[in-house]
């Protein structure tokens, strides 16, 4: 589905409409029309748009918030360059995935749900229609495995309501621990066959979080490289195999969401990460957008990447 969309290499615009300080600085000036231009001149076809429910639901619940506008705009962008675009939930009223923030409560609040389901069919009424162009995500990173019979049930009756107003829209569904590939075996079956299964992979977390601040798990004076940490392509298609099969035995596919390497890392170094996961990628037809365009620890149109970044997107 998403190939015959033209949806397979893309980017995250990260920072822009969530994980940001939500000023009007920052929603109108991080991301303007010239990024656009500058993807679609790289040979990508789609951007992710992670957006917070806050830039879309005002104070009293309604939907006059300025998030509409700058998804028009992106839209509006998109089009000119021939570029899709996957509309991410990053957050919700009642939940985050960032630890620090906790999640807090929203797998046990009926209102947090239906303030969930109502935001989604306010977004399929706007965009539901542009189907051949706009790809809805659910939700970002599930965090806990106990969520997963809760959110199996969220999943079908968002879906539910959605489909009254956006019948053909592709829609990505992850599973817990972030997102991760293993997980999604635990998925349901897809409602339909307009479902795919959505993951993220940033492994091995030592060695793509290396010296990340908000990874209290890790020590952050370790530094490792791809080729010392062991780690080849038979590691992706290891970490792979069950949503592989999970996807094959439900009849849908697979998109990842989110993959990349922090800037502490020499971009050098990088790219062999890069090029190991793009193959597996590749071998078994699976769609996927980087994490991410600008700055957020990640991003591939910093600086740092000029002189390699010709080649690192021929291994996007």
């Amino acid at each position: 589905m998403l190939k015959e969309m033209g949806v397979l290499r893309g980017v995250n615009l990260g920072g822009w409409l969530s994980q940001c300080d939500y000023s009007a600085e920052r929603l109108n000036e991080f991301i303007l029309a010239e990024d656009f231009a500058r993807i679609a001149s790289w040979g990508l076809d789609h951007v992710r748009i992670p957006v917070d429910y806050n830039v879309l639901e005002d104070d009293n619940g309604g939907y006059d918030a300025p998030g509409w506008e700058r998804i028009d705009f992106a839209l509006t962008e998109c089009d000119k360059y021939n570029l899709k675009v996957v509309l991410d939930l990053h957050k919700t009223a009642g939940f985050s995935f960032d630890k620090g923030e906790m999640e807090s409560g929203f797998f046990s609040s009926e209102a947090c749900q239906e303030r969930f389901y109502r935001l989604w069919e306010q977004l399929a009424r706007r965009y539901g229609r542009l189907s051949d162009r706009v790809v809805f995500e659910l939700l970002n990173e599930v965090t806990s495995e106990t969520f997963i019979d809760v959110w199996n049930r969220i999943v079908r009756e968002a879906i539910r309501r959605i489909r009254v107003y956006a019948p053909n829209t592709v829609i990505l569904v992850g599973s817990y621990h972030n997102n991760s590939a293993p997980a999604v075996k635990d998925l349901d079956a897809p409602v339909d066959d307009r479902v795919i299964y959505n993951f993220h992979c940033y492994d091995p977390l030592h060695y793509t979080h290396q010296g990340a601040y908000w990874v209290d798990t890790l020590d952050r004076n370790a530094r490792v490289n791809w080729q010392d940490s062991g780690a080849v392509e038979s590691f992706f298609e290891a970490q792979f195999a069950s949503a592989i099969e999970a996807a094959e035995k439900n009849h849908t596919t697979l998109y990842c969401g989110e993959y990349g390497v922090i800037d502490i890392v020499p971009t050098e170094d990088a790219i062999h990460w890069y090029k190991a996961i793009n193959a597996v990628f590749e071998r078994h037809g699976i769609a996927r957008a980087v994490w991410s365009y600008r700055q957020m620890d990640f991003g591939i149109d910093d600086e740092r990447w000029d002189s390699l970044r010709g080649e690192l997107l021929k291994v996007l």
